[in-house]
């Protein structure tokens, strides 16, 4: 996961007894407590897309899972939604402290090689990066590629036009283009590190 300061950690799985009295606490009705915590998990999640922490979806479960354990433990909660939400706010805040990945420079054009690669004569980062680049989804590599198009003056309506496209805004296409990023990033990092990529 990369919504630790540790970088890669494993969830716990959800304890059913807590699960059940998370789902008590938003609402004795069994139908309206499943809305209410899909809910709950859909404004965590904005709440990570809107702080550029990638994956959000992943920063969610280990905001949802924290709070399930704490239910566990028999901490009182008196409000689930804020207790929730102040978690959240914990794990941002490891995030953004967490050990930095391979950077892939903001202006570097993805369908080129690195300059480093160039400069030092080092193959083997081109090879990964290459490598990842490939076993990256169809969807996936071509949104990357695309919004990395053009030159400097006119990448900004380029990418104004991409996100038109798919009818995203202008941050959730940025959003969506840096969990691309992050994905290929630590492929790149796991091949240069053992000679084999991690696309995943």
């Amino acid at each position: 996961m990369l919504c630790t300061a540790g970088g890669k950690i494993l969830l716990t799985p959800m304890n059913a007894a807590a699960l059940a009295r998370l789902l008590t606490l938003l609402d004795d009705d069994a139908d309206r407590a499943a809305a209410a915590y899909e809910h709950l998990r859909r404004s965590i999640e904005k709440y990570f897309d809107w702080h550029a922490a990638w994956p959000p979806e992943e920063c969610a479960d280990e905001t949802l899972d924290r709070l399930t354990q704490k239910i566990g433990n028999e901490t009182p909660i008196d409000d689930v939604r804020r207790y929730a939400h102040g978690i959240a706010r914990l794990v941002l805040l490891e995030w953004q402290r967490r050990p930095k990945l391979v950077s892939i420079d903001e202006t570097h054009d993805p369908s080129t090689p690195w300059p480093a690669a160039e400069a030092d004569g080092d193959d083997r980062l081109q090879d990964c990066f290459d490598r990842c680049l490939a076993a990256l989804p169809v969807e996936s590599r071509k949104l990357v590629l695309e919004y990395y198009v053009a030159e400097q003056r006119t990448k900004i309506e380029n990418r104004r036009r991409l996100a038109r496209s798919l009818t995203l805004s202008d941050n959730a296409l940025r959003s969506r283009v840096q969990r691309v990023r992050d994905r290929l990033e630590r492929c790149v990092e796991a091949c240069t590190s053992s000679g084999a990529p991690e696309n995943r």
